[in-house]
């Protein structure tokens, strides 16, 4: 999954520093990111990237550390794109590199479009300013904190002995077969949000609920909880076509085969398929 980087290091602390002339910048225009493809993923060097070092690398904001190379995001500045550098959307970089270059570029867009979001205080409009101890913007008139939000969701794999549900969305870019999945609504527990989501976009009742695993989704800022359960009763489907254009009963053997390593979703499908469940 794309927060599997091991033996690379993510380190999530946050630090108030400038970046060195070597560090790796992240850029992004419309959620695409600046990277050289010609031998992997390279992202470019902060000394690659800004023309005027001594004013724009005050303006640079620290994201992480991988390994024990330090991230920085370039925001609405003036700067240069060295040669054989274009951008790219983040979860495309699988094709050309290990999980790590995926995950600093994924994470990078979220972090950027948080920032972007979160200029003004919601409270009193007045202009947010960079909190110097942790990651959060804070409003200099009325003290309110913001944080980055992340927003819990449930990837439901739903099975009938050797059978496994699989969906489509409806009116997305994304064809492929998936599972059935939703956010969490206020009061909510996990466990119900399960049955509430395969309620609504299939019509079926749902029991033994198994918890398998979580994963951060960087390219919607979710935090994705992954749970298999078993069909009780009728496999008879409802179909939600607000949200769903198609939803299929595949035995292990039928599947379709998604060679993409980044999701939860893919995860728990080839854990089906593999009588891991």
């Amino acid at each position: 999954m794309i927060q599997e980087i091991q033996p690379h290091i993510y380190h999530v602390e946050y630090q108030e520093k400038l970046p060195g002339k070597a560090d790796r910048i992240l850029i992004y225009e419309k959620q695409k990111v600046l990277v050289n493809i010609k031998n992997g993923v390279i992202f470019p060097r902060a000394k690659d990237v800004i023309k005027d070092w001594k004013e724009t690398k005050k303006k640079c904001q620290y994201l992480f550390q991988i390994d024990e190379e330090d991230y920085f995001l370039l925001e609405n500045e003036d700067y240069r794109i060295p040669e054989d550098y274009e951008f790219i959307e983040p979860r495309k970089l699988e094709s050309y590199d290990t999980m790590e270059k995926v995950f600093a570029g994924a994470l990078g867009g979220q972090l950027n479009r948080w920032y972007n979001v979160n200029q003004y205080c919601g409270r009193c409009g007045a202009k947010l300013t960079k909190n110097k101890e942790e990651r959060a913007m804070e409003c200099p008139d009325c003290g309110q904190l913001i944080y980055p939000v992340l927003s819990p969701s449930v990837i439901v794999a739903v099975t009938d002995k050797d059978r496994l549900l699989m969906t489509k969305y409806a009116g997305r870019d994304y064809k492929k077969y998936a599972l059935v999945a939703g956010y969490v609504e206020a009061g909510e527990s996990l466990e119900e949000t399960v049955r509430r989501e395969v309620m609504e976009e299939v019509g079926l009742k749902v029991k033994n609920i198994r918890y398998y695993k979580s994963q951060p989704w960087p390219f919607s800022s979710t935090l994705l909880a992954g749970f298999f359960c078993e069909l009780d009763g009728s496999d008879q489907i409802t179909l939600q076509e607000s949200e769903l254009s198609e939803a299929v009963w595949f035995s292990r053997d039928e599947i379709p085969v998604n060679p993409s390593k980044l999701s939860l979703t893919n995860d728990m499908v080839e854990a089906f398929r593999d009588g891991r469940e």
